[in-house]
């Protein structure tokens, strides 16, 4: 048994492509079923744990199907659903053609439509995911979660980030975080070749 001072590992992840990715909709709180393609991609994740032989000891989504129908194609380990991981919230944009948005970065332009500022998203995800790895015998963790939300996360800890944060955080990536002493360091992204 490791003890709980020793370095924790968080994988956090973005679900499969949606029939809303595929049709360029806002989709934050709203949610879309995977596609085919969304359902191949979390198998080839799910196969990339095993090949590499990583086994968690606890699993958690966001509360979206998207999340949890992506989360149930890559292990069958029960797994607690957390509103905490959700996407950020787009209020009343939900749905909406992605050309609506606004550039970048969206800061709190969708506060003013019912949605949720970006520090405000970031920080909600950042206080979920440090509330799960404190936990004792949390020492290899998955949670599935959204590009937004996975984006904001970085961020929020992109000072202890080892590798080039400037991505791209296809469906299904994985980012690999270590954990020690309350703190998350970004070790690796991992995108998938789906082709």
């Amino acid at each position: 048994m490791e003890a709980d001072w020793m370095k924790k590992t968080l994988y956090l992840m973005r679900h499969g492509q949606t029939l809303f990715n595929v049709r360029r909709k806002i989709q934050g709180w709203c949610d879309a079923p995977l596609t085919e393609l969304g359902i191949r991609q979390a198998k080839i994740a799910g196969d990339y744990f095993k090949q590499n032989q990583i086994v968690f000891d606890h699993v958690y989504s966001s509360t979206s199907e998207r999340a949890c129908d992506t989360l149930e194609l890559i292990t069958d380990i029960p797994y607690q659903r957390l509103k905490g991981l959700k996407e950020w919230n787009f209020g009343t944009f939900e749905g909406e053609s992605e050309d609506l948005n606004p550039p970048l970065p969206y800061g709190d332009f969708f506060v003013a439509y019912g949605g949720e500022g970006e520090l405000e998203m970031r920080q909600r995800v950042a206080d979920t995911l440090l509330e799960i790895m404190r936990q004792e015998n949390h020492q290899v963790v998955l949670a599935m979660s959204h590009g937004a939300a996975c984006r904001g996360f970085m961020r929020y800890w992109g000072k202890n980030s080892q590798v080039d944060t400037k991505k791209r955080l296809g469906n299904c990536c994985i980012l690999k975080f270590e954990f020690e002493n309350d703190e998350f360091s970004l070790v690796e992204i991992i995108n998938h070749n789906f082709d």
